[in-house]
């Protein structure tokens, strides 16, 4: 039987039942990344001696009749997480040679719910991209079309998944870099309430792992099917047993309902500032359509919305200002000459980037402030309905583009060009104000592309668009292998 594209929770009842052991899933997916991956570039950093090692205690695990949720299921680690004995390098070439000493608390887990780890797989430089390329570890291909991005910045992860290559893999997201990768390899991903997973040891080199919680980042699992997604968050959730976890335990509500006639969802379609190209439209109608033949309640506007604009502007400014945080002084007080010299009628989100690189303290609280107050507008608006569908991305995955100008790079969307950053407006909805957002395959585009949408839930309720996520793709389908 071939089982690389199988479920891991039907991994796990494979396993469980004696029809195959670690050791065999864990040399099948070897097999299939030497194959296969001399194309996709998905895995950078193998691990393949100690995969099948830990492939053979699972085993052994099991014969003694030990049983944890992912014991013997093998899987991949996005290549920004330590991982004792193998290289973190963010993609950067001056930490080429950095190896951490410890795992991080995410790799700890994944290794005591019994996970098989293969090796890591491919980001962009310092993350900080929407594709997957450096200079150490080279570009990896979207396994739909190898001349397009896998999206970033967990985009061998997502391409990863896409190839067979693991059952489940770990990412990060503060610019949708879980949920763009998955929107574009056609996979599922989740980008939990922030603060809900534990980001120890998900550090740039070579800064310490310490148990500090970053602004708007968090980390996520990514897999072939909602329901994995739910398995590998509950291995994930929680916070790090040096502070928080010291004195709280974890406990996520249930998802507010079980049937999909019972949801209650507000359609988006539309942005203020970029236009939605017709393939993305195409899917979030899909899911529309899904929702309302199935008896839900389905609205396409309301009143209780946080106004787009602003929370585009506030995760602009949010975001550069944490970005640019460690850059060189010289840096810095050239971005404030360029600052400086902006017209003040330019209000375009090139010019929101540059002003929230310089901010002073008494900006960012200010933004924080009204942060808190479009926190305030989901709560309102959640207590009327229980997810938002809305893109990801405006376009499905698009031509690799290496210039290293990001302000200079241009999206197509249905033949018109704009500024490339305006595309992460979608993905800062839900990461700005911190909430959880499902990403899940809503189809094709007429080239083929795999097309994804977005469920954002209310914080902390993450259940609730997992438990959609499950029912939309019994009634739309899911992830389809590429061909």
């Amino acid at each position: 039987m071939e089982w690389n594209f199988q479920s891991a929770e039907e991994l796990v009842a494979a396993l469980r039942a004696g029809e195959v052991t670690s050791a065999e899933l864990t040399d099948e997916a070897i097999a299939r990344i030497e194959r296969d991956d001399k194309e996709i570039n998905a895995i950078c950093v193998p691990d393949f001696d100690r995969a099948r090692a830990a492939a053979r205690g699972a085993d052994e695990a099991r014969a003694r009749g030990e049983d944890r949720p992912l014991l013997g299921v093998p899987v991949t680690v996005k290549e920004s997480y330590n991982i004792a004995g193998l290289p973190t390098t963010w993609g950067m070439p001056l930490q080429r040679k950095y190896m951490p000493a410890e795992d991080a608390v995410q790799v700890s887990r994944l290794k005591a719910a019994g996970a098989v780890v293969l090796g890591k797989t491919n980001v962009p430089l310092g993350l900080q991209d929407v594709q997957s390329f450096n200079e150490i570890y080279g570009t990896t291909n979207n396994p739909w079309d190898h001349g397009r991005t896998p999206g970033g910045s967990s985009g061998g992860s997502a391409a990863a998944l896409a190839s067979g290559f693991g059952a489940l893999s770990i990412g990060s997201d503060i610019g949708g870099s879980l949920r763009t990768p998955a929107h574009f390899c056609g996979v599922y991903a989740h980008k939990p309430t922030l603060g809900l997973a534990a980001m120890r040891g998900m550090v740039p080199p070579p800064a310490p792992a310490l148990p500090a919680d970053p602004d708007l980042a968090v980390v996520g699992p990514m897999a072939r099917t909602a329901r994995d997604l739910t398995l590998l968050l509950d291995v994930m959730a929680g916070p790090d047993p040096l502070t928080l976890g010291v004195a709280h335990d974890l406990t996520l509500p249930p998802t507010r309902h079980e049937r999909l006639c019972d949801f209650r969802v507000l359609v988006l379609d539309e942005h203020p500032l970029i236009p939605t190209g017709s393939a993305v439209r195409a899917g979030v109608n899909r899911v529309a359509d899904a929702l309302a033949d199935d008896g839900a309640r389905v609205e396409r506007h309301s009143p209780l919305l946080p106004d787009l604009t602003e929370a585009a502007v506030l995760y602009t400014q949010l975001l550069f200002s944490s970005s640019v945080a460690r850059f060189p002084v010289e840096a810095y007080e050239q971005m404030q000459t360029w600052a400086a010299a902006l017209s003040a009628d330019d209000q375009s989100l090139d010019a929101t980037r540059l002003r929230g690189m310089v901010f002073s303290h008494r900006d960012w609280i200010e933004a924080n402030n009204r942060r808190e107050l479009h926190r305030h507008g989901w709560r309102q608006l959640f207590a009327e309905f229980d997810a938002v569908v809305c893109p990801i991305t405006p376009t499905p995955a698009f031509p690799h583009d290496h210039n290293p100008d990001l302000m200079k790079r241009r999206i197509d969307i249905d033949g018109v060009g704009y500024p490339y950053l305006d595309q992460l407006v979608w993905a800062g909805l839900a990461t700005m104000p911190g909430l959880p957002a499902t990403a899940i395959p809503a189809g094709r585009s007429p080239e083929g592309l795999p097309v994804g949408v977005q469920l954002i839930g209310p914080m902390f309720e993450d259940r609730t668009p997992l438990r959609l996520a499950e029912l939309l793709e019994q009634r739309i389908g899911g992830f389809q292998a590429p061909k």
